[in-house]
């Protein structure tokens, strides 16, 4: 099973085929709108302007397990992302990226690109460390997703290319985008 073999729920309800996205570099993200990263929104948006026309696509996909902070629903979720951060890339419904009810895109992507640390020479890294260690110790070991923005970067042809954790800011990611372009 590959990346296009998924079907997710667009924002609005609709059934979506990744193989929608075949040829694209894509970026999952799982998104809450009440995180102290939710700022990532405007530079993941910034770099989704300037990369779409060379064939980046991020995908947001909101995820209310950690502290709830995403609790609205998904139209609330969207009109939130328009109206604070001017989103235009693809959102998708609110999912559970870990746990008995868990997305099966996420059972894939984690499966593909494990954790393998938090950036513990920034104090984002070492505070978010903290954070997981203390409000979900079962989550700290293993491949599960840590925290919100978590970021997967899949190139043209649907391979698992990296995983960067919600410290990596989009703004660190532009030259990454850009030499895969």
């Amino acid at each position: 099973m590959g990346i296009y073999d998924f079907k997710v729920k667009d924002i609005k309800g609709s059934e979506v085929s990744l193989s929608d996205y075949s040829g694209k570099l894509l970026l999952i993200v799982n998104t809450a709108s009440k995180c102290g990263f939710t700022p990532q929104y405007d530079g993941l948006e910034k770099l989704y302007k300037k990369y779409a026309g060379k064939g980046l696509v991020i995908l947001g996909f909101p995820c209310n397990q950690f502290l709830q902070q995403d609790p609205g629903s998904n139209g609330e979720i969207m009109s939130f992302c328009k109206m604070n951060y001017g989103v235009t890339f693809p959102m998708f419904a609110k999912i559970d990226v870990n746990g008995a009810n868990e997305d099966p895109l996420y059972t894939y992507l984690k499966k593909e690109a494990p954790f393998k640390g938090f950036e513990l020479d920034k104090d984002s890294g070492r505070m978010i460390q903290g954070v997981v260690k203390d409000n979900y110790p079962d989550n700290f070991e293993g491949s599960g997703i840590k925290w919100n923005f978590t970021k997967f970067l899949i190139d043209r042809k649907g391979s698992v290319k990296a995983r960067f954790e919600p410290t990596v800011t989009p703004e660190e990611l532009d030259p990454i985008i850009a030499s895969s372009l």
